[in-house]
């Protein structure tokens, strides 16, 4: 089995209070879906077309585990949470 990543990166953060909130429900709804958070935060380097945004990488046992997580009712309520509070490029990438 393969293990899959979220990938996700924030454009932009409109609402601080909102992203916290979120913070609060998504990793017990995360951690309870077998998730591991790799990496949390600004690049340290930006390359190419690349841009300076907040970045977070998410591990799962599985592209099903990753795509189970998303679609969790502990996630969408973290989701709710954020609604409008951030605009985020979200990918779910499975290894090699």
């Amino acid at each position: 089995m393969k293990n899959a990543y979220w990938v996700v990166c924030y454009r932009a953060v409109n609402d601080a209070e909102k992203l916290a909130a979120y913070a609060v429900l998504a990793k017990p709804a995360v951690e309870a879906a077998g998730g591991e958070l790799l990496l949390r935060g600004m690049p340290s380097i930006v390359l190419e077309a690349g841009e300076n945004n907040r970045t977070v990488v998410i591990k799962f046992a599985s592209l099903e585990q990753a795509q189970a997580a998303y679609e969790s009712n502990g996630y969408r309520e973290a989701l709710a949470a954020l609604g409008d509070g951030a605009v985020r490029d979200f990918r779910i990438v499975e290894a090699l």
